[in-house]
C-alpha cells in the first residue's frame, strides 16, 4: 500500500512557507506521495441557473497543481506528485502533455496525471472550453497524451484537436501514468478502458462497491485488476489511529494506494495538519 497525503489548501491557503513546511516533512513521515486538488476559478454559487453543486466557491484557494508540484520536486528526492484531479477537458490537450512530460523528466518520473472532468462549468466558459462535450473529449486527450509521450512526431486528426507532424521534446523516459476519478458510470467505464488507474474521493463512501464495479469493467476489457492501481481519499472525523485502521480496511480491499485527508479536522497551522499526519504513520509503522 503506497500511502499519500492530500494537500490542505483550502485552509491553509496560498502560503508558500506551508506548501515548503508540509511538501518537504512528508518524506521524513514515511509518507510516499502528496495528492493535491484542481480548480484554476472559484466561482459563486449564487443565482446559477443550473446551480453549481461542487463543494468550492470563489473563497476557497488553491495552488495550480502542476507549479505546485514543480516547485516541490526540487526539494524533495523521493516523494510522488499526484495531480487528484486535474480538469482534462478544461485545458490544452499538447499544453497539459508538455507540462506534463516536463514534471516527469525534472522529476525522475515521480509524477502521476490523475485527471477528470470536473463540476463546474463557470471555468469551462471562462477557460474556452465546451463543459457539454467534456467526457468525449477527455476520452480523445488521454490517448493523444500516451502519442505526444511517446512518439517523435504526431499527427492527429480527432474530434476536439488536430497535430499535423509535431512533437513535444523532451519527453519522459517512462509514460506518465494516467489516473481517472469521478463519481458516474461513465467515470468507471472510462477509466476500465483508458486508465491505469482510480482516484476515489472521501466523499464517495461507496468506494469498495464502485471499485468492486471497475473491476467487472476491466475484465469486460480484457485487462488485469492485478496492473490497474486504485486510490482512495481517506477523511475520519475521529482521530489519526481511526484514519490508520480505515487504510488497512481498504488495503483488504484490494486498494494500493490511501491519501490521508486532513481539512475539516479543525486543524489551524501546517505543524497541526503534520502532527496528525505523523500519527497516522505511526500507527501504521511507517516513520
Amino acid at each position: 500500500m503506497k500511502l499519500g497525503a492530500v494537500y490542505p489548501q483550502v485552509e491553509l491557503g496560498g502560503d508558500p512557507d506551508v506548501a515548503r513546511h508540509i511538501g518537504g516533512s512528508l518524506e521524513d513521515l514515511g509518507y510516499d506521495h502528496l495528492l493535491a486538488y484542481d480548480h484554476v476559478l472559484g466561482a459563486e454559487h449564487a443565482d446559477r441557473e443550473p446551480p453549481l453543486m461542487g463543494p468550492y466557491d470563489e473563497s476557497h484557494p488553491f495552488h495550480e497543481p502542476l507549479t505546485l508540484f514543480s516547485y516541490l520536486a526540487g526539494r524533495t528526492e523521493r516523494l510522488e506528485f499526484v495531480s487528484g484531479v486535474v480538469i482534462l477537458p478544461q485545458r490544452q490537450t499538447a499544453l497539459v502533455a508538455k507540462q506534463a512530460a516536463d514534471l516527469a523528466v525534472l522529476s525522475g518520473n515521480r509524477f502521476r496525471l490523475g485527471v477528470g472532468v470536473g463540476w463546474n462549468p463557470v471555468e469551462y466558459e471562462a477557460l474556452g472550453e465546451d463543459f457539454s462535450t467534456r467526457g468525449r473529449r477527455e476520452e480523445e486527450q488521454i490517448q493523444l497524451l500516451r502519442r505526444l509521450w511517446s512518439e517523435d512526431v504526431v499527427t492527429f486528426d480527432g474530434r476536439f484537436d488536430r497535430i499535423e507532424r509535431a512533437g513535444i521534446l523532451p519527453r519522459p523516459s517512462a509514460p506518465v501514468p494516467i489516473w481517472l476519478g469521478g463519481y458516474s458510470e461513465r467515470s468507471f467505464r472510462r477509466a476500465a478502458r483508458f486508465g491505469d488507474g482510480f482516484i476515489f474521493s472521501n466523499r464517495n463512501t461507496e468506494a469498495v462497491e464502485h471499485w468492486g464495479r471497475i473491476r467487472a469493467l476491466l475484465d469486460e476489457e480484457g485487462r488485469s485488476a492485478d496492473e490497474f492501481g486504485v486510490e482512495y481519499a481517506i477523511l475520519s472525523d475521529t482521530g489519526p489511529e481511526d484514519a490508520a485502521a480505515r487504510v488497512e480496511r481498504w488495503a483488504e480491499q484490494g486498494g494500493t494506494h490511501a491519501s490521508i485527508v486532513t481539512m475539516g479536522l479543525g486543524l489551524d497551522s501546517s505543524q497541526a495538519h503534520l502532527d496528525y499526519l505523523g500519527q497516522v504513520a505511526e500507527h501504521l509503522g511507517r516513520s
